[in-house]
């Protein structure tokens, strides 16, 4: 079958790695792709956000299966484009896609299902928010309520803190019209953890739990990015502790989009603090993390194109009932091995940071050893860098601690001016175990 990926980050590489491992796969393309996603898929030039462009590709090249990976692309419709169309495309609808493109969105869908989350308020306007500011404890957090590249969050320690979030977000318009409306929500204190569920809308299947790391410094200092790294599976999320999320998080929340219009397939991420109290919702996205696909796909021991074809088709429970499998049940789906994955980002990230800088020293791919790259361009027979996030390495092993050492040993090897990264990937796992 003929596949086009969506998209141009470490993400879409990810899946176009997986994909191309895929015996139905005939021809894979990637629009527009990156550096090195020319490995394996043809480039096809067509932004990801060009909607209808990428619509008229798949139907004029009979594309069988198009794999949206950005939130961009969701929010702005690309699904709804191949509604009635005979060839198939992974992702939820623009509808379904508010559970990320809007925080207030999904924190009222959050609070009518009863699924549990941060205690919140939404603002449109400044005064009001400011007000509320000053008659909440802190520490608090501002959020934009839509898309902002994973750095709308603001985690405020003081009121300071929080009114000059409100003001950049809404006055100053650092994110566009993505920060005029804001959600200012109660801290949750514990450890994180990111959850991706494949789902056709009702059934739905776990991949192996990762932990991200948000911040860009060591220790988790510093301003939120895109993320910095990323390690699975997370231990933090036991079995009794999955299916506990898929009971009160993953299924009402698939129930109240179904309930509400506006069913969802593809691939659910619940971002969540597991608190004293139990695990909360910290945000949903409407498709794959990014770096979290770079150390859970690595993990997947089936292939991962029978996962989203019943997804698309509506036959995930048939193939669960069929394997006797539960939707916590991500282990028998997946290898027996632990995976790190470390940023290798240009330097000034997530602030301003200079391009074209030549790459070299690019670890050759093995059965431990993974270069998925972001921020790459190739031009000439060389490799430069293209954005704040280069590349993400990813190492398989039998521990964690083996997995990172095996990324951070490929990293000393990797060359170009400007090049910074996260020493610390894993830390809180690795002082635990």
């Amino acid at each position: 079958m003929k596949v086009l990926v969506v998209g141009s980050g470490g993400r879409e590489h990810t899946l176009a790695w997986k994909i191309r491992q895929s015996p139905y796969v005939t021809w894979l393309g990637a629009a527009p792709g990156n550096g090195g996603t020319r490995s394996v898929a043809e480039p096809v030039d067509i932004p990801a956000d060009d909607v209808e462009a990428i619509a008229k590709y798949a139907r004029d090249n009979e594309i069988e299966l198009t794999v949206v990976g950005p939130e961009d692309p969701l929010a702005g419709g690309l699904v709804d484009l191949f509604e009635g169309d005979k060839n198939y495309i992974f992702g939820p609808s623009s509808a379904a896609s508010r559970i990320e493109s809007s925080k207030s969105f999904a924190k009222d869908l959050m609070s009518s299902a009863g699924i549990p989350t941060a205690a919140y308020r939404v603002f449109t306007d400044v005064a009001s928010a400011l007000d509320y500011i000053e008659k909440h404890p802190v520490p608090l957090v501002v959020k934009a309520s839509g898309l902002a590249a994973g750095k709308g969050v603001f985690i405020c320690e003081t009121r300071e803190d929080a009114r000059l979030a409100v003001r950049r977000s809404m006055e100053e318009r650092i994110f566009g019209d993505s920060g005029d409306e804001v959600v200012i929500e109660e801290y949750l204190e514990g450890p994180e953890a990111s959850l991706l569920a494949i789902t056709d809308g009702t059934d739905y299947i776990m991949l192996p739990p990762s932990q991200d790391h948000k911040r860009i410094g060591e220790g988790d200092t510093g301003p939120n990015t895109g993320g910095m790294g990323a390690y699975a599976p997370a231990d933090v999320v036991d079995d009794d502790l999955i299916r506990k999320c898929g009971g009160e998080i993953i299924e009402p929340t698939l129930k109240a989009l179904r309930d509400s219009g506006t069913p969802y397939h593809g691939v659910l991420y619940a971002g969540l603090v597991l608190t004293a109290e139990g695990p909360k919702v910290l945000e949903f996205n409407c498709r794959f993390g990014d770096p979290e696909t770079q150390a859970v796909l690595p993990l997947l021991g089936v292939d991962i194109i029978d996962l989203m074809l019943v997804a698309v088709t509506g036959k995930m429970g048939k193939m669960q009932k069929q394997l006797n499998l539960e939707p916590h049940q991500w282990r028998r789906i997946s290898k027996t091995a632990c995976a790190g994955s470390v940023v290798v980002a240009s330097e000034g990230y997530p602030g301003a940071y200079e391009k074209n800088k030549e790459i070299t020293g690019i670890p050759v791919e093995g059965e431990d050893l993974i270069a998925f790259h972001a921020g790459t361009s190739w031009r000439n027979g060389r490799l430069y860098t293209s954005g704040g996030r280069v590349l993400a390495i990813t190492g398989l092993g039998d521990t964690l601690k083996a997995a990172l050492d095996k990324a951070y040993k490929a990293i000393e090897g990797l060359n170009f001016e400007g090049k910074v990264f996260r020493r610390d990937i894993g830390w809180r796992a690795l002082k635990e175990g």
